[in-house]
């Protein structure tokens, strides 16, 4: 599929806590009551004149149901790269009604590929099949 580069890949670690806790329809002080964190805090972490610690992080992670990495790096400081997980951090960033729509889009594309799968087993299972009978009727 290539690289995508979701809108969040620029933006800082106080841009990304301000757009997911607006996503999720939080305010400074709902963020501050859902995770434990004083909302002078917060709204430093927004300001972008403080970073977390540890503990705060996987709070933040947590309520705004994404990983820490996602909050804290842009996706090329990571190593490796893994497309397929900034993909999922994206979605994890979407409403619950997009998360369904992508839930229903994922579940259809496994559906295919094991009915692909077991097709192909079938035919190529009919194939020996075929083989075997017609050299036991010639022998």
């Amino acid at each position: 599929m290539g690289n995508i580069h979701y809108w969040f890949t620029s933006m800082s670690f106080s841009q990304r806590v301000v757009t997911l806790r607006k996503q999720r329809g939080l305010t400074q002080q709902g963020l501050s009551d859902a995770t434990g964190i004083h909302v002078q805090q917060i709204k430093r972490y927004e300001a972008g004149s403080s970073l977390p610690t540890a503990d705060a992080l996987k709070k933040l992670a947590v309520v705004l149901h994404v990983t820490s990495d996602f909050l804290l790096f842009e996706p090329g400081e990571r190593e490796p790269e893994d497309d397929m997980k900034l993909r999922f951090e994206a979605v994890a960033a979407m409403s619950a009604e997009d998360q369904e729509v992508a839930k229903a889009v994922l579940d259809a594309m496994i559906v295919k590929s094991q009915v692909t799968k077991t097709v192909a087993q079938v035919i190529q299972t009919t194939g020996r099949i075929s083989k075997t009978a017609t050299k036991e009727r010639k022998g």
